[in-house]
């Protein structure tokens, strides 16, 4: 049974709002990978993700959000914990994601344990252009990769979403250059 797809517009990240992206979105399946990386275009605040794995014959960027990036980092460490892989080795490094052409825009990123391959698959699934959109006719990528490799993304990940704007130790909310209208300071929350 597939889950209910939200009602309204598809929200098109802003990086993506100014490229074109190819007309017709292709489905791809690496397996294995040599390295994945997340990356960001932009100044804190305006950041816009991109999600990059390759390996020896290929390489496939897709377009994502911070809170894509954000669940799959946390759903790898409850996978991790799950198989009892622990955490990462401090000297397994993830180099950081280079920019590139995209291939489209996320709608879905999840991910599952192949326990036969001792595999982990991340599926990214294309986002909708709008509510007619068949979803079996979407994209959909799968990286194939290591307990290291997704144990230094995950570290490679924290990195790049902790390197936003700073969060105000009162309200938790982001502080962008200009500072910004604290509830816990004035008694009433910004307006988004």
């Amino acid at each position: 049974m597939r889950p209910k797809r939200p009602s309204g517009p598809a929200v098109v990240p802003r990086a993506a709002q100014k490229c074109t992206l190819r007309a017709v979105a292709r489905s791809i399946d690496l397996d294995p990978i040599d390295g994945i990386g997340v990356g960001t275009i932009g100044p804190p605040g305006r950041r816009q993700f991109f999600l990059r794995a390759s390996n020896a014959s290929e390489t496939f960027i897709v377009y994502c959000e911070k809170f894509h990036i954000q669940g799959l980092v946390v759903r790898i460490r409850q996978l991790l914990e799950a198989q009892g892989l622990g955490s990462p080795p401090q000297e397994v490094q993830s180099p950081p994601a280079e920019p590139g052409e995209p291939e489209w825009i996320v709608g879905q990123l999840g991910l599952g344990y192949h326990e036969s391959k001792r595999l982990f698959v991340i599926v990214a699934r294309q986002q909708a252009e709008n509510e007619d959109d068949d979803p079996d006719q979407l994209a959909t990528a799968r990286f194939w990769a290591t307990p290291e490799q997704v144990m230094a993304f995950t570290r490679q990940a924290e990195r790049v979403l902790s390197s936003g704007r700073p969060t105000c130790p009162y309200c938790g909310l982001p502080i962008d250059p200009g500072g910004h209208p604290c509830p816990a300071g004035n008694g009433s929350r910004p307006i988004l």
